[in-house]
């Protein structure tokens, strides 16, 4: 019978004839029709990743070199371009779709070898925190399927979660790859903004949108980011950076200087459970060897709004290239001019999460608004920024909560907004700075949910991150 620990371990299986890819993707496949229920993706390609896997196969056997990710079976959300095969974004405006090209991440697993088994469910436009709005449903949590896997990469958080794949690629905007592998007990990694190419990542706020990566372990994430990190000529706001090698680099063991903010172990929106944990965790952290230093933070109120209003903004501007015009939802309904015709259009196709979203950013950016809204958003986050280049003159890491709960029931939030975009209170934080952050899953609750804590590092220094985080991860309960 197939099983998977680890990228390294199931190629070491391959190269010693123990496997091949024919039985795992077999296995996965297998896996996501008895999984069906779950709702986590929206397209399996079976036949495609089967012909891959063999091709791959007799190029094992013939004794050719073989790529960094061969054989890896990976899943990807519905927002990354993969040329041929559907794309829409959970969103009736893109029903049908089919995509032209590849994102640059997706030519480069490619170009390693691995094998992309389906496209997973997320919220509409990557716009959520729960995977309850999308055209085609909510994903469940595996753990326990009356609650939200979280979003807006639900799907590919639940594809590993459940184990549908070896690996999930997901899209971070505010937390959307961090939040539902807090959720569903996973690891959740979302790079310095610019480390991955967003070229064929559908936009939704583009100072914002990073690729992430969902793993069952560090070791795993950090394979596959040393492999889809880099320069890329189609995206001016790529890193040239060079890509480390991160792997490698995990089994080197250091001391290091972490600092947590106490207001957001204070925060009345935290769970009393989560705040225990993460406080019994600092002294752990603390017995090791390293230095843990609880600092003031006096921002985090002012997170979430100007979060909320400079991704709105951006996406009000980013989603206005869909009105039925060249490609995607056209209603039937009779225009007598084009105002009419985009109106029907828009609001036939876009659900009503995106439409919200789209009239407060249209809002913050209209005349009489922007100076009160925007512009100081602007500076929030230019606030923020000084405050975290700060932090990091002195230290390592900063250690924060990923979520105030685990996963909530279906439906508990859908009638609050305010609530919902509360929830994202410590992930939106790295979004804003452009900073690396990284959720590991290392507790239960004590209702038999998973909850972790979130590291987060300056910008590009993910080999820090991703050594921390191995080491943490030894601290699991």
């Amino acid at each position: 019978m197939f099983e998977y620990t680890s990228i390294y371990q199931y190629q070491l299986a391959l190269t010693q004839g123990n496997t091949t890819c024919v039985a795992a993707v077999r296995h996965y496949l297998s896996k996501i029709e008895k999984s069906k229920q779950l709702n986590a993706f929206v397209k399996v390609f079976a036949d495609e990743a089967l012909q891959n896997a063999a091709a791959l196969d007799e190029k094992r056997k013939a004794g050719n070199a073989i790529g960094k990710l061969h054989g890896v079976v990976i899943a990807i959300k519905d927002v990354i371009c993969y040329k041929d095969h559907p794309l829409t974004a959970a969103s009736g405006i893109l029903k049908n779709f089919t995509s032209l090209y590849s994102a640059t991440a997706i030519e480069k697993l490619l170009r390693e070898e691995a094998i992309i088994i389906g496209v997973c469910n997320c919220d509409e436009f990557a716009m959520g925190s729960t995977n309850e709005n999308s055209v085609y449903g909510n994903v469940l949590n595996a753990m326990d399927e009356t609650r939200v896997p979280g979003g807006s990469s639900g799907g590919s958080a639940v594809a590993v979660q459940a184990g549908l794949c070896m690996v999930s690629l997901g899209s971070d905007t505010g937390g959307s790859v961090r939040q539902p592998a807090d959720f569903c007990g996973i690891v959740g990694l979302k790079p310095t903004y610019g480390r991955i190419s967003r070229y064929g990542l559908i936009a939704y706020a583009s100072s914002f949108d990073q690729i992430g990566i969902f793993a069952n372990n560090v070791e795993d994430a950090s394979k596959v980011l040393e492999m889809i990190a880099g320069a890329d000529e189609y995206d001016s706001t790529v890193s040239q950076k060079p890509v480390e090698n991160y792997s490698e680099a995990l089994k080197e063991t250091k001391k290091f200087r972490f600092a947590y903010f106490k207001e957001t172990l204070e925060h009345p929106s935290l769970d009393t459970e989560i705040a225990d944990g993460i406080n019994k965790l600092i002294e752990q952290v603390k017995n090791d060897g390293h230095e843990v230093t609880a600092l003031n933070f006096e921002y985090l109120d002012y997170i979430v709004p100007a979060y909320y209003i400079l991704t709105t903004a951006e996406a009000s501007s980013n989603l206005s290239r869909y009105d039925g015009v060249r490609y995607g939802y056209r209603s039937k309904k009779t225009s007598s001019d084009l105002t009419e015709f985009y109106k029907h259009n828009r609001s036939e196709g876009f659900g009503k999460e995106v439409k919200r979203r789209i009239m407060l950013g249209t809002f913050v950016l209209s005349t009489g608004y922007y100076d009160a809204y925007f512009a100081k958003a602007q500076k929030v986050r230019r606030k923020l920024v000084e405050k975290t280049e700060l932090v990091f003159s002195e230290f390592d890491l900063i250690l924060m909560p990923t979520s105030p709960s685990v996963a909530f029931k279906i439906g508990e939030k859908t009638d609050d907004p305010i609530a919902m975009y509360l929830a994202d209170i410590y992930t939106v934080f790295a979004n804003l700075t452009g900073i690396p952050g990284i959720s590991l899953p290392l507790f239960k609750h004590s209702n038999g949910m998973p909850f972790g804590i979130q590291l987060m590092a300056k910008q590009f220094n993910e080999l820090s991150l991703l050594q921390a985080s191995q080491q943490l991860m030894e601290f699991k309960k």
